[in-house]
């Protein structure tokens, strides 16, 4: 991976480097489960290489595209100031760089540090090309929690044996759901409680006594994760970049899309055992889902001149909440809070110029004519927001909107709120249909927003992990049932809410959120598991241009992918 810094020629006080990466998207040959395959990867690696900076670095990180699939990346979690350009999914910011061709992605990381991470953001290429992303504090300012001895990515996947773009492409064909993965993976790595995987297991060696930071990342392309490490505590310190109240847990849950960063503080002596570190889904829909267990060992140096050998010791295993917890997940989620202290301030809006209520589920399409398909009583699997299943233009709508061209793309009509009101978590209406569109919600520059998405029972209640991309939002209030615009608006937390780029709207409930429409451009917001996303389950935001030259969009650069 070629990687080199420069020095920006900015004051001494917000001085930052200019760091360049070279991302060479190529084919590779891959085995796990005892199947051989060849892969898109990046630089030859999956997961793809470590990408780091510091808070107020600039990043120029030139993708080439050496395999027959096109390709974008997308930088989950960075803020993309006035740079949408270089925000990566496919015909919302850019038009793929397709095979043969090369983009250089130029942003400057503001006001941003901690865990985030990159991936493909076109079809299901992120099953194999993603990768971290870890920014640190400027030099000099030091974590608001215990300097950790080490840090270690851990990067949650998914392992198909067959080829991901084959079974979208089958699903979306045929209408129904599509084939789950084999299995997950830690780094890369499935673990021994696979058949034909022992070899391929993620090990981390630590020492007595020190405290780890494990920078989590969950990368896999449908399932919500527990994670728990045998016979130890975590103290959760962040997530999705922004530092939290710290509180110990022994389990987390993480959903694609999602960063947690948290402590693990290593036994006084040397325990005389390895430590299973497992992962399995946390499930609330009705589909299929793949039921496994990836596992990483937990090994502790042994003391010098020690007579142990490690095949030798006792391998604890923990206990991870049922599949269905959703408890569990309810409580996890409300101990999230952000640390609103004078030196990380929780800027929540107060006020609220534009209120919006957007349901969110699945559906239906008709069946294509002289065909069968195998979604309910024979029609194909939608998703969508506000019963609109997005539909994927052939020109990027950021290109469209800055070159006045948006007439035939796309249409700045999308609902405030649902056309037709119902009991959204009851019985659901008998006609499953959804409409299909290119729509987005346009917003002038710096309005406050306050967003409501209520999850839907039509084809059952389902928890969706919704990102916004371009801005980080404050979770003020979650609940189940029915949102109550009289009641529920009682109990919004505004004073420490956790922040956050991505979250999971309850499955048969609802969430709350604010953010400030400050960053001009045209922002996608979709579900996280990629299977809702390929059946719509995406809208986007078209922040206006603000007055002053430092609220405008900057133009594009000249190296922009053409469609």
């Amino acid at each position: 991976m070629g990687f080199f810094i420069t020095l920006c020629l900015l004051p001494q006080h917000a001085q930052g480097v200019t760091r360049h990466y070279e991302l060479n998207i190529t084919m590779q040959s891959v085995t796990r489960l005892c199947h051989t395959k060849s892969m898109v990867t990046v630089n030859g690696q999956f997961p793809g290489p470590r990408i780091v900076a510091r808070e107020g670095d600039r990043l120029l990180i030139k993708v080439s595209n050496h395999v027959p699939n096109n390709i974008t990346i997308h930088w989950h979690g960075i803020r993309q100031l006035r740079s949408g350009w270089a925000d990566g999914p496919a015909y919302i910011t850019q038009c793929p760089i397709q095979t043969g061709q090369s983009y250089v992605y130029n942003f400057t990381i503001t006001g941003q540090r901690g865990t985030l991470w990159w991936h493909a953001h076109i079809s299901w290429l992120r099953s194999t090309v993603y990768g971290p992303l870890i920014i640190l504090p400027k030099h000099n300012v030091p974590y608001p929690f215990q300097k950790p001895y080490k840090e270690v990515p851990i990067i949650f996947g998914e392992w198909f044996n067959t080829d991901p773009e084959a079974i979208i492409s089958q699903a979306l064909r045929t209408g129904g759901g599509p084939n789950v993965s084999d299995a997950y993976t830690i780094n890369g790595l499935p673990g021994p409680l696979y058949n034909c995987s022992k070899k391929d297991t993620f090990k981390m060696k630590v020492k007595p006594g020190k405290t780890y930071l494990l920078r989590m990342i969950n990368a896999a392309l449908n399932d919500e994760l527990f994670f728990s490490i045998a016979n130890h505590t975590l103290t959760v310190v962040e997530a999705d970049a922004i530092y939290v109240k710290p509180f110990e847990t022994d389990t987390i849950l993480i959903t694609p899309g999602q960063t947690t960063n948290v402590l693990l503080k290593t036994k006084p002596s040397f325990p005389g055992a390895t430590f299973f570190m497992t992962a399995r889904p946390y499930v609330t829909g009705q589909g299929t889902f793949d039921n496994s267990t990836v596992a990483g060992i937990l090994e502790y140096e042994s003391p010098i001149h020690s007579s142990f050998s490690i095949k030798n010791l006792p391998l604890f295993k923990p206990t991870l909440p049922h599949l269905n917890d959703t408890s569990f997940a309810t409580n996890f989620t409300k101990k999230l809070r952000s640390l609103a202290s004078q030196e990380f301030p929780t800027n929540v809006p107060d006020r609220v110029d534009e209120r919006f209520f957007f349901t969110i589920g699945l559906g239906t399409n008709p069946c294509d004519q002289n065909q069968t398909c195998q979604g309910p009583n024979g029609t194909k699997f939608a998703a969508s927001v506000n019963n609109i299943s997005f539909v994927q233009p052939n020109a990027a709508l950021l290109q469209a909107h800055f070159f006045g061209q948006s007439n035939g793309v796309y249409r700045p009509d999308f609902p405030i709120n649902p056309f037709h009101w119902f009991n959204y978590t009851g019985n659901p209406p008998n006609n499953t249909m959804v409409g299909n569109g290119t729509k987005v919600m346009v917003l002038p520059f710096n309005t406050s927003v306050e967003l409501i998405m209520q999850d839907t029972s039509i084809l059952g209640a389902e928890s969706h992990p919704l990102h916004l991309h371009g801005f980080n939002f404050f979770v003020v209030g979650q609940g189940f049932g029915n949102y109550d615009p009289n009641k529920d608006p009682k109990n919004f937390n505004l004073v420490d809410p956790i922040e956050r780029n991505t979250v999971g709207v309850p499955s048969g409930g609802w969430v709350a959120i604010r953010f400030l429409a400050d960053n001009p451009g045209v922002w996608f917001m979709h579900c996280h598991l990629e299977v809702h996303t390929s059946w719509g389950l995406k809208m986007a935001w078209l922040v206006l241009d603000g007055k002053l030259p430092n609220q405008k969009l900057l133009p594009p650069p000249s190296d922009l992918p053409k469609c």
